[in-house]
């Protein structure tokens, strides 16, 4: 089923859309070890579940498809693939999207991605929307995109951001999946604003919990979240403490979701940084919601 058709059906139930992120492990052992955690995550039985794409190297090293295919055949849930094009070039990224349709792999998501000085960027694709037609011209796929709520690091100004998310979506963006965010109100602002410039497609908020302070902070340098107050002083006070981090920091997660909830969004997308126990935490505090 292609991710709009999944968000048509839970409008119908009046419900958000919930799904997650997954990496391919780096390591070997680590990837043998996959199964453990997809049938952890699959048991909670989200409405999707995106894996990421690693930058860089040969296609044919990719474990991504093998993960994907796996989410779709061995559990019964629709795969979201991230497709990142500043270290790929045309013919690379048609090889990617012949993995995907002999795989029966329709959902992708189509990224830019990080400037990664460990890989030589190419020149066939400069921005998103770019990879947005050409992913449009080479098959049936439903292609989702990215957007930043507190707007992208390297655009000068929010309304050029919105701009640029608008000619995304009307390249063939039919979904769009939020960077994190720790403030609603940066997101309610946002999703507003995408509505006055015409972008009407299902938008997911992005949710990353709090497991240890070096993470969040590592992440919001990436991305360029701001930290609302009542979150500096939960870090703060715990930072020593790794536990109670943990415990404030999932209280924080979930008081968060739910008030997304209630505000309607359109679906919640968990970054479970592979952490199936973190994610059924988060569940079975939403799991009425859902």
């Amino acid at each position: 089923m292609k991710i709009p058709a999944i968000f048509e059906e839970k409008k119908k139930e009046n419900k958000p859309v919930l799904s997650f992120e997954i990496f391919p492990p780096k390591k070997e052992a680590a990837l043998q070890n996959i199964d453990e955690t997809l049938e952890m995550l699959c048991g909670l039985h989200p409405d999707f579940i995106s894996v990421t794409f690693g930058a860089g190297g040969s296609t044919a090293d990719n474990k991504t498809v093998e993960i994907a295919k796996k989410i779709k055949d061995v559990y019964g849930i629709e795969p979201l693939v991230h497709i990142t094009c500043l270290q790929y070039d045309k013919e690379e990224i048609s090889e990617i999207l012949k993995q995907l349709e002999a795989a029966g792999i329709e959902n992708v998501l189509a990224l830019r991605g990080d400037v990664n000085p460990n890989f030589p960027m190419k020149h066939d694709f400069k921005y998103a929307n770019e990879l947005v037609e050409y992913v449009k011209s080479k098959g049936n796929f439903s292609i989702s995109g990215g957007c930043y709520p507190e707007t992208h690091l390297e655009a000068p100004d929010a309304i050029t951001d919105i701009r640029n998310l608008k000619r995304k979506v009307d390249a063939g963006v039919s979904h769009l999946v939020s960077q994190l965010f720790f403030d609603n109100e940066m997101f309610y602002s946002f999703y507003e604003k995408t509505r006055i410039a015409g972008i009407e497609v299902p938008v997911d908020a992005g949710v990353m919990p709090v497991t240890n302070r070096a993470q969040i902070e590592r992440m919001v340098n990436m991305c360029g979240a701001s930290l609302p107050p009542k979150f500096e002083r939960i870090l703060h006070k715990y930072e020593e403490n790794k536990e109670a981090l943990l415990d404030a920091g999932m209280a924080y997660t979930i008081n968060q979701i739910v008030d997304l909830i209630a505000h309607d969004v359109d679906g919640i997308h968990i970054y479970t940084m592979n952490n199936p126990a973190v994610a059924k935490r988060i569940c079975d505090g939403i799991k009425n919601l859902v």
